[in-house]
């Protein structure tokens, strides 16, 4: 930071001039500016190359502030997971000169933190005075029953502080699970039940039989409709093996779908594109996920604001 700040003069100087120009770009600059300024940042080597271990070591920092951890050496530490599915939603793809290892180019920068618009936020703040609440700093608080165990459950703290990243923040303090399957049972009835009971947006989290995580954010309560309802708020995301937001394409209106075909004996959900589909019958227990093969149903995960879940 100091490095760029001043202009990488290295004379060990920081003028009244370097901080102003460089408040000035990273907080009022454009769009382009301001992640130019933060894609720079990111080169830790200062070598201008940004590299895996540049990005690794950014990402390391950036989970032991938000989260108060302390992340040591490759392998030896539980979050070790966290940081390696950030690191998988990056993209090296610019060839470097002299040296067989790609690197990220600014395009695959920007596309980084589209995936990941919490990372993003936090990287956009790093000149505000640290706070709980600064952007890409909130973790919504999880809230279950006392018989849950953290084990149990597949929304950890840091998915949802990623989740949390396409949200507003008001929808980022209490968060809480309405549904599990491995508690509740695979009864569509329960599940329509347990969602239905509060107006408000939910969140939908799925683990299925390769050990995949993604899931959806609805952002309309879910209600039998005859045709797709809802807005472009919705959207989907993956959690693991890496971690993306993924947003609607504006190219339909396909976002939330509730239906029930009686005569089948089968009730369906669908969020955003059709890309999600949840398909229950008297018989069995389908769903279609991001990904080509038809995962197994593991567990579901329905946190929400605490504003939607008051009485």
């Amino acid at each position: 930071m100091f490095n760029l700040v001043t202009l990488k003069r290295n004379d060990h100087k920081l003028t009244f001039e370097d901080l102003v120009v460089a408040k000035a770009t990273y907080e009022k600059g454009t769009k382009d500016e301001i992640e130019e300024f933060i894609y720079q940042l990111l080169d830790v080597n200062d070598d201008g190359v940004l590299g895996r271990s540049d990005l690794e070591s950014v990402v390391i920092a950036m989970l032991e502030i938000i989260f108060s951890m302390k992340i040591s050496e490759r392998g030896s530490n539980s979050h070790q997971d966290i940081v390696d599915v950030l690191l998988n939603a990056a993209t090296f793809s610019k060839n470097g000169e002299g040296s067989s290892n790609k690197s990220m180019s600014f395009e695959d920068f920007r596309s980084w933190c589209t995936l990941i618009p919490s990372a993003r936020k936090f990287l956009g703040g790093l000149l505000t005075p640290p706070d709980p609440g600064r952007p890409g700093c909130q973790v919504p608080r999880l809230l279950c029953s006392e018989n849950v165990h953290s084990s149990m459950l597949l929304l950890r703290k840091e998915y949802a502080w990623h989740i949390g990243g396409a949200l507003s923040p008001h929808e980022l303090e209490e968060w809480k699970l309405l549904y599990h399957s491995a508690m509740n049972g695979l009864s569509f009835n329960t599940f329509l039940g347990s969602i239905s009971n509060d107006e408000g947006s939910t969140v939908l989290i799925i683990k299925d039989k390769e050990g995949h995580i993604y899931g959806g954010y609805a952002s309309q309560p879910w209600e039998r409709h005859g045709d797709f309802y809802g807005d472009m708020k919705s959207f989907l995301f993956q959690l693991y093996p890496k971690l993306a937001i993924y947003r609607p394409t504006g190219a339909n209106s396909n976002l939330q779908w509730q239906i029930s075909v009686q005569r089948a004996s089968q009730m369906a959900l669908v969020l955003v594109d059709v890309l999600i589909t949840l398909v229950f019958s008297s018989r069995q227990a389908l769903i279609r996920g991001i990904r080509s093969p038809i995962p197994h149903l593991a567990t579901l995960v329905f946190p929400r604001p605490a504003k939607y879940i008051q009485k």
